[in-house]
């Protein structure tokens, strides 16, 4: 039988290439989205529609992700992957880190809720799936302004899950610990990407994206009358 659509941001390096892969692998026909779209070329995986889109945009995100449903069938899940993570003290953090890293890691979860949502609805079917993150139960420090998005992307997803269950929606938050992806190398700090790199040494290494991946297509892969709303994957040493 043929598998329906996963659609996926973020999907050019880290948690969301494995993610890319491993869905792959179980046999679906994919959208990637992704700000670089070589990477996601080079993966070279079958089915599947490679698109460069900003997940803040929500006119183009609309766009590829009808394009890939007239071409694939309608999507069954969206993975709201993309983000970005500035690491600094609060006091010295450049704003407009803060508008990015808003922008990226919450309007663009909205907008790719916005383009699926509507028609899971019409067909009393779907899931969506947030990545979230340990500092919305922990907070951190050098991570308040990245703290502060995925706490809003947690109060989102379980909103929203009141919200369509009644439609056999499912939204499934993934909460990961350390996770081994080049996400904090965009801080221009170098003291402060170091201190990044001593938290995972304390704790043995972080995890590997592939990890995050199997848990999440085991919370999709669940019959859709079973919604674990709710997984945290983090190193076993990480006490927060």
């Amino acid at each position: 039988m043929t598998k329906p659509l996963v659609v996926i941001t973020g999907a050019s390096s880290g948690i969301g290439a494995a993610l890319a892969k491993t869905f792959s692998k179980d046999g679906h026909p994919l959208l990637l989205l992704a700000l670089y779209k070589e990477p996601m070329m080079a993966m070279d995986l079958p089915n599947t529609i490679c698109s460069k889109v900003d997940v803040t945009n929500r006119e183009h995100m609309i766009k590829a992700i009808r394009h890939a449903e007239q071409a694939l069938g309608p999507a069954d899940a969206i993975i709201n992957n993309a983000g970005c993570m500035f690491l600094s003290e609060l006091k010295d953090q450049n704003p407009e880190d803060w508008e990015t890293m808003i922008d990226v890691n919450l309007r663009g979860v909205f907008n790719g809720i916005h383009a699926v949502l509507p028609a899971m609805y019409q067909r009393g079917s779907g899931t969506i799936i947030n990545i979230g993150s340990m500092t919305a139960k922990k907070p951190f420090p050098m991570r308040a302004a990245y703290g502060a998005t995925k706490v809003a992307v947690h109060g989102l997803s379980e909103a929203l899950r009141q919200e369509v269950a009644g439609h056999n929606v499912r939204i499934i938050t993934i909460v990961p610990g350390l996770v081994e992806t080049p996400l904090p190398s965009s801080t221009r700090d170098a003291k402060i990407r170091e201190y990044y790199e001593e938290q995972k040494r304390q704790i043995g290494g972080a995890l590997d994206p592939q990890n995050i991946a199997d848990a999440t297509l085991f919370a999709y892969n669940q019959p859709q009358n079973v919604n674990i709303r709710e997984l945290v994957i983090t190193p076993t040493r990480q006490s927060a």
